[in-house]
């Protein structure tokens, strides 16, 4: 029959990217906070590697995210990333790499 389906965790880490996108890498340890540039992280598609964050957007409102989820922040990003936990958070970010 067919393949069985996997369920590892989806990753962007280790694997080779085609030369059109770029990766950007971001690590918070616990209790630290990133702001979020919107132009660098514009129509990228974020995956959370490693711990939990919690995004703080504009209004006031915020979500948090786990290990596993994929964030794409086009359009509605949040002010800033907050590592509430006690582990490392590990971000991986992919783009379009821009026409130079």
């Amino acid at each position: 029959m067919g393949e069985e389906p996997t369920h590892d965790p989806f990753s962007f880490l280790g694997h080779p990217l085609p030369p059109t996108f770029d990766l950007l890498r971001v690590e918070l340890a616990p209790g630290c906070l990133t702001t979020v540039d919107e132009a660098a992280w514009r129509a990228a598609i974020v995956i959370v590697e490693q711990g939990e964050i919690e995004a703080e957007y504009p209004d006031g409102g915020r979500l948090g995210f786990r290990s596993g989820d994929l964030l794409w922040f086009d359009g509605n990003p949040p002010l800033v990333l907050r590592n509430n936990g006690v582990e490392p958070v590990r971000l991986a970010a992919i783009s379009r790499r821009k026409a130079a």
